[in-house]
């Protein structure tokens, strides 16, 4: 799961999906950092910092990290919000560059949050919950025929969550593991991974 900095939905992912990884939204992080510095330093903060999040492995990671910490030592609310939000936000490290470029932040379902929001708002209310249910479900019904756009270099995204997840991804109904000519669609824990990049709930 990749998730913004609200409080409590670490603990709320981890009480529904004990096995689960949670990665904090590098762009959140960047953002909230830039909070703690002032404006003529933050060209040259952010080059030290790319340097952190785009590194190979975890360990350089690490160690940019370190050399980040010892120039932007002055730096302190920077210095330690870093170091207290980094065993989540280095969890991609753990994933190939492929899978790191698609989890590494929460953009993709802000942008369908925001189409939901717009669907919304010209409505006052709604006579119950299963009422705002519904008119969810028929706009992202509506939402998902625009998504068109294939996630680059998907069949070694695919091949890589096999290796990592082999008792976990399991083919959708109707989709079998390997269809010629035609996307695959797999359900990995409680999500559908698509071939779009994107992750939906499905219902229970």
């Amino acid at each position: 799961f990749c998730v913004d900095g609200l409080k409590g939905f670490v603990e709320a992912i981890g009480a529904v999906f004990p096995r689960s990884q949670i990665q904090r939204c590098i762009v959140h992080q960047i953002r909230s950092s830039t909070r703690f510095v002032s404006y003529k330093d933050i060209k040259p903060l952010m080059t030290d910092l790319k340097k952190v999040y785009t590194a190979v492995t975890k360990d350089k990671a690490l160690e940019n990290l370190m050399a980040f910490k010892d120039k932007w030592g002055s730096s302190t609310l920077l210095r330690q919000k870093l170091e207290d939000s980094w065993d989540i936000l280095s969890t991609f490290f753990a994933y190939p560059l492929e899978i790191r470029k698609i989890i590494y932040t929460t953009n993709i379902i802000e942008g369908l949050n925001r189409q939901f929001r717009q669907i919304t708002k010209n409505k006052p209310s709604f006579t119950n919950d299963d009422s705002l249910r519904r008119m969810l479900y028929l706009a992202s019904r509506k939402i998902v025929e625009h998504w068109t756009a294939r996630c680059r270099n998907w069949d070694m995204v695919l091949s890589q969550l096999q290796l990592m997840f082999q008792d976990r991804l399991l083919p959708e109904p109707g989709f079998p593991l390997a269809f010629p000519g035609r996307e695959t669609a797999f359900t990995l824990r409680a999500h559908t991974v698509s071939p779009l990049g994107t992750q939906v709930d499905k219902p229970s």
